[in-house]
């Protein structure tokens, strides 16, 4: 017996120390962890002049800067997610901001803006410039950005971060019962962000089994167990107080346009104004191709009459003067750079100064731009160009249209959202499908391409402002071996070229076009053809979408039959 006793007291003690390792383990687990989580290392803070932004209930990968007690945002900041009407002129450094009826300009790195000339004192630097190598980002003032935007922010210190709300949708809120801790994950060994006091409220982001996802209401989003949470209700936030939306008026018609591009080259080509009308009883808008520009200045080359447009009144006729960037350009082979041109303030302006003078001049009704050798690197500045146009013409009462391929995303920065809102009339080219450049035959303007051209448009600008434009000619396609090459040809050479290569047409459901082909030799010629069935299918799609109208190039390409088409279209 005695022999068993020390056994057994050694047996009590070994599940005495195992009872207290495990007890312990079981206190370490559900014991709540004191450590406070690095709250630089929470918002990704690396240098100092950094803000962090919570943008509604996310924190952005971009911040804010610092500098001098206010907050600033770099340039592309601003255009992704407050405002995309804020233009840095880097030519001239200039920061510039458009709205219906005015333009507000002030140099980088002042305090002082000026709206249409009038100077006005900020109190504080309203932007400035961070240089590195061959690059450079642009900083505004958020406090002159809200000035123009729709949103609120407030500012917190330890560390600074801000929380920044567009738009005010109902929310889910809590209050806290008892004092507890925001951890930065779900558990109790998460570390901690903040203290939460007992009567705090808090945002419900995303409510589990225990814990809940919330934002505190200086911006801290962490993990709060579920058994301090207590009237849980909705609330909608009150908006930033005072801001008024801009309101962009417009010259759009009630009734559907029909225009017609008058081609003119030269000033003779002026006197063909009763020739190329003489059919064209639907048209109501007649835009001759006079203005071009001829140098990287600003200037415009003009084939402009007055007598032109009063003969073209007379005829009940608006007449919208066609201002273009390639005609010149092609006829004398300058170099006209529109990133020279539309980038820098001076040129802008010269040009818009010349083509309202030009209106004026000779008693306008309207300008149409079309501006074809816009490129990636130019397309902000083409829009910048377009905004301050419009405002002129909005003043002066001239109704602006622009002329646009139909939109994919390699030409998305001709901007069809922003058009909408400032012109009157965005007009798509429905053609070109297939133009003198190909690689490969095919149609100018298949019916299925049209289509697109409209869809795609109409998912960004108002239906009643888009114009499909028609295309009065066609293509011979010419194929020898791996060379393609095509000629166009009127509607109303159709007939003889197609006697002239022995051709016979057949419809494609395809295209919904005629279809035609020969084989001479070893050339293989083709044509997709424009002709009044076609065209009858373009004008019987478009009737379903309401659209402001139809456009056609080119005046003097078509037969007479098409206007009744046309006619029979706008009377619908």
């Amino acid at each position: 017996m005695k022999k068993v006793i020390p056994v057994l007291i050694a047996i009590v003690l070994i599940i005495i120390v195992a009872g207290v390792a495990y007890g312990s383990q079981i206190i370490e687990r559900y014991t709540y962890s004191r450590e406070e989580a690095d709250r630089y290392e929470y918002f990704h803070i690396v240098k100092e002049d950094e803000v962090p932004i919570v943008l509604q209930d996310a924190m952005l990968e971009v911040k804010a800067v610092w500098q001098d007690g206010l907050c600033y945002f770099d340039l592309n900041t601003v255009h992704t997610y407050f405002n995309d009407r804020f233009y840095v002129d880097e030519t001239e450094q200039l920061l510039l901001y458009t709205t219906p009826t005015e333009i507000i300009r002030t140099g980088i790195g002042t305090d002082e803006y000026q709206v249409d000339g009038v100077n006005n004192e900020a109190g504080y630097p309203l932007s400035f410039v961070r240089e590195q190598g061959d690059s450079a980002t642009y900083y505004i003032a958020v406090d002159f950005v809200q000035q123009y935007t729709n949103f609120s922010y407030e500012v917190f210190e330890n560390p600074r971060r801000m929380q920044v709300y567009t738009q005010w949708p109902e929310q889910q809120i809590a209050d806290i019962k008892g004092d507890t801790n925001v951890r930065l994950l779900g558990g109790v060994k998460s570390p901690i962000l903040r203290s939460i006091a007992e009567g705090e409220q808090v945002v419900i982001l995303d409510k589990m089994e225990t814990w809940c996802k919330v934002k505190t209401d200086d911006a801290f989003i962490g993990y709060v167990e579920n058994k301090y949470l207590i009237n849980e209700r909705e609330e909608t936030p009150q908006p930033q107080a005072g801001y008024v939306p801009p309101e962009y008026t417009s010259l759009t018609k009630e009734e559907k346009i029909c225009l017609g591009w008058h081609a003119i080259y030269a000033e003779s080509g002026n006197s063909t104004l009763n020739d190329v009308t003489a059919a064209g009883s639907s048209l109501t808008v007649i835009a001759p191709t006079w203005f071009s520009i001829n140098s990287n200045s600003g200037t415009l080359r003009s084939f402009a009459r007055q007598s032109y447009v009063n003969n073209a009144h007379e005829k009940g006729l608006e007449v919208w003067g066609v201002v273009d960037d390639f005609n010149y350009k092609n006829e004398t082979g300058e170099d006209i750079d529109m990133v020279v041109i539309l980038s820098a303030t001076t040129t802008r302006t010269n040009l818009i100064d010349q083509i309202m003078q030009a209106a004026e001049d000779c008693g306008m009704d309207g300008i149409n731009i079309d501006f074809e050798n816009i490129s990636e690197a130019s397309g902000e500045a083409f829009i910048q160009f377009l905004r301050e146009l419009s405002i002129r013409c909005r003043k002066q009462g001239l109704v602006l249209s622009v002329d646009n391929y139909v939109p994919y995303h390699f030409n998305s920065y001709y901007d069809l959202e922003e058009q909408g809102v400032l012109v009157d009339y965005v007009i798509i080219m429905g053609y070109d499908e297939h133009w003198a450049g190909s690689q490969e035959a095919g149609s100018v303007a298949s019916l299925s391409y049209v289509k697109y051209g409209i869809e795609k448009a109409g998912e960004t600008v108002p239906n009643n402002k888009i114009v499909n434009a028609l295309p009065f000619y066609t293509r011979l396609w010419r194929t020898e071996g791996t060379t393609v090459t095509s000629e166009a040809y009127p509607m109303t050479s159709i007939e003889r070229v197609l006697s002239d290569y022995s051709m016979e047409s057949h419809w494609d459901e395809d295209t919904s076009q005629n279809y035609a082909e020969a084989v001479k030799g070893d050339v293989l010629y083709q044509m997709w053809i424009e002709d009044s069935q076609s065209i009858g299918a373009k004008l019987t799609l478009m009737q379903g979408y309401d659209l402001g109208g139809v456009a056609a190039w080119r005046l003097g390409y078509e037969p007479a039959v098409v206007w009744d088409l046309i006619g029979a279209y706008l009377a619908r």
